[in-house]
């Protein structure tokens, strides 16, 4: 049997999806509310947000493909493929309109949906991620420097040690314990190599994106971006030009917040996504 880290009031299940066996975290119930996580981590990260909300919503929190205890098969690895496999989801589910709220990775995918499937989202919230709408200035091309860590980990580093990761989520605060509880699932090989896979098209979208690339399609799903103003990874002037992907679309800081604010700020997070979504 797995062993899944505990959490009072949430079951678990396997879901086959678009030819993706996929880990699911289910909790409470009401209108779906599907939460997407973000790198080093997988569902246990809405922990927080879960208490709090489970019992207004039916919250639906998978494992993104290559983490936690969803597969990770061998091949392309990437937002488009995260955006592919989240629709295939719904579709198992039988789930034609959901909110959304995704972080990092999640996020970034969260938005990408709004532009291309809005007919699936009723809202959508972004955390710790920047937009795919950036118009890319000289002070934004300075901001490049946050992305040093994704060349040790588009590099195989994960694959030998998997303490960069760690040492992300431990240097914000996050308990020991938790920080172990994802650290353990990345020291599958399979988990460590997808991680590899998914920071090697990270540098060729940021490469893509630095030159120029036209935006995504503009989108009417209303959308709130939110990032940490102590974030690390990424800056809130990388929501600098939100208003590109459509009229709905608004940005909000969380002060004294870093990069996993779910972590940290749970409570923050479980307030914003009950007040917009």
């Amino acid at each position: 049997m797995t062993d899944f880290p505990p959490l009072e009031g949430v079951e678990h299940r396997f879901v086959e999806a678009g030819g993706l066996r996929v880990h699911v975290a289910e909790a409470g119930a009401g209108e779906p509310l599907l939460l997407l996580h973000g790198w080093p981590q997988h569902w246990y990260q809405w922990r927080g947000v879960i208490t709090r909300l489970a019992s207004e919503r039916r919250l639906i929190v998978p494992d993104l493909r290559g983490f936690g205890w969803t597969d990770a098969p061998p091949g392309p690895i990437d937002p488009d493929v995260f955006v592919a496999d989240v629709v295939a989801l719904l579709d198992a589910l039988g789930l034609e309109r959901v909110d959304v709220a995704g972080h990092d990775w999640g996020g970034f995918t969260t938005l990408l949906l709004t532009a291309r499937h809005p007919a699936r989202l009723r809202r959508a919230v972004a955390l710790s991620t920047p937009h795919p709408w950036l118009e890319i200035t000289p002070r934004l091309a300075l901001e490049t420097w946050r992305a040093w860590y994704a060349l040790p980990l588009a590099a195989g580093l994960l694959e030998r040690d998997p303490r960069l990761a760690t040492w992300f989520i431990g240097r914000e605060g996050v308990p020991a314990d938790d920080v172990e509880v994802y650290a353990e699932r990345l020291r599958d090989p399979a988990r460590a190599s997808a991680t590899t896979r998914l920071y090697r098209s990270y540098l060729r979208t940021l490469a893509t994106t630095v030159r120029g690339a036209a935006p995504e399609a503009r989108t009417s799903v209303p959308a709130l971006l939110m990032i940490g103003a102590l974030d690390m990874a990424v800056t809130p002037r990388l929501a600098a030009g939100i208003e590109r992907g459509g009229d709905d679309m608004r940005f909000e800081p969380i002060p004294g917040a870093g990069h996993f604010v779910c972590d940290t700020h749970a409570n923050v997070v479980a307030e914003r996504l009950r007040s917009f979504l």
